[in-house]
């Protein structure tokens, strides 16, 4: 019997991380002249970070900082999905950053129709928040990889690849 190989392509980030990128831009927005009396505040929940500062300018300010912070730290930018700012009471703007975990249905399809197209030899499943690709050789997993890192741009989300077998 051929021995099949396989593994799961996902879309996930370390939250430890994301909470030291986060206290770091806390202090550095604590340090910064500009940003010292804003008032800012990072609030991190569950399925997006909350930003409340004085105004448009600090806010741009602090995002900058944000995504400095976090591609020192090896996180990926498009973990971060912008919303809006919004206006909140007495004069402060509020941003909602969503943050994004796992693959949707639809970017799950995308990437499932992609290798189906480009590799033949390979098989794909979609399997709820991730995607499996399953061959019978090593050499056809390791192709498919270099295709979904070679359209990873078009997808808009960070992926990563585990339970190589």
């Amino acid at each position: 019997m051929a021995s099949t190989y396989s593994f799961d392509v996902v879309s996930d980030f370390d939250r430890q991380e994301l909470v030291n990128t986060l206290d770091q831009v806390r202090r550095d927005v604590g340090n910064r002249y500009d940003l010292k009396d804003s008032g800012t505040e990072i609030d991190l929940e569950e399925t997006e970070l909350v930003i409340t500062t004085a105004s448009d300018m600090t806010l741009q300010a602090v995002e900058d900082v944000l995504r400095t912070k976090a591609t020192k730290r090896n996180l990926s930018l498009k973990i971060f999905d912008f919303q809006t700012p919004e206006t909140a009471g007495g004069n402060r703007v509020r941003q909602v950053v969503k943050l994004r975990k796992g693959l949707s249905q639809e970017i799950a399809k995308k990437l499932s129709k992609m290798v189906r197209d480009e590799l033949k030899k390979v098989t794909v499943a979609i399997q709820g928040e991730s995607v499996r690709i399953t061959g019978k050789s090593k050499d056809d997993l390791q192709a498919a990889i270099q295709l979904v890192k070679s359209k990873e741009d078009e997808l808009d989300v960070p992926l990563q690849f585990e339970n190589y077998r």
